[in-house]
């Protein structure tokens, strides 16, 4: 077991090692990803299903007693606890309500930036990688008589090519997966807005 993993170790080093730093930078830049990219993951889940009115009306009849099980179900909680505070002191919920929900409209958007970021950032920091490596190729070329030696030639072409290869590999997974997370965040935005109109009307009433 043990010998399997240095194995795989071993040539994991070897493949990163062959396209140069940039590979390492784009290998730090894949961990960067992955982790806004889970985090977004978590934390997106909406909880209860069900329109927000029906979700609104559940947590007023049930008051303090536990059923929470997404964000959504947490916004609508502080939400109500926003309007009961602003009912107490005469004033006009709407306002408190926006604040109760400020810290989720903060939660939802974490690491967008980041992920949006390294999608675009990675194939650039591949493609500099091949420039570097291509350079470096015909570099050796020119003072080498490596110009009869076509293996040579293109094993050099191949490794300058690794960079750009696994930028794409970086950018593509976390272009598609940041775009169904975005959509999430879209959708809870707008969920936030119906509550506060939900609630603050009732109040208003």
């Amino acid at each position: 077991m043990l010998e399997s993993i240095l194995i795989y170790w071993n040539q994991f080093i070897f493949f990163m090692n062959s396209g140069g730093a940039i590979m390492w930078v784009l290998f730090f830049l894949n961990l960067l990803l992955w982790y806004g990219l889970g985090y977004r993951f978590l934390t997106l889940k909406r909880g209860t299903m069900g329109n927000v009115r029906r979700l609104i009306e559940k947590h007023e009849k049930r008051g303090d007693e536990k059923v929470f099980v997404g964000l959504l179900d947490y916004a609508v909680k502080d939400a109500l606890i926003a309007a009961k505070s602003a009912k107490s002191i005469m004033a006009k919920p709407r306002e408190y309500i926006y604040d109760a929900l400020f810290p989720y409209s903060k939660i939802i958007s974490k690491y967008s930036t980041l992920v949006k970021t390294i999608v675009m950032l990675a194939p650039l920091v591949g493609l500099l990688g091949t420039v570097i490596g291509m350079i470096e190729t015909f570099d050796a070329l020119q003072s080498s008589s490596m110009f009869s030696q076509g293996d040579s030639i293109a094993g050099g072409i191949s490794k300058a090519l690794f960079t750009t290869e696994l930028g794409l590999v970086v950018a593509v997974p976390g272009l598609i997966i940041g775009k169904i997370l975005d959509k999430k965040e879209e959708q809870f935005t707008f969920e936030f807005e119906q509550i506060v109109d939900i609630i603050s009307t009732k109040d208003e009433e």
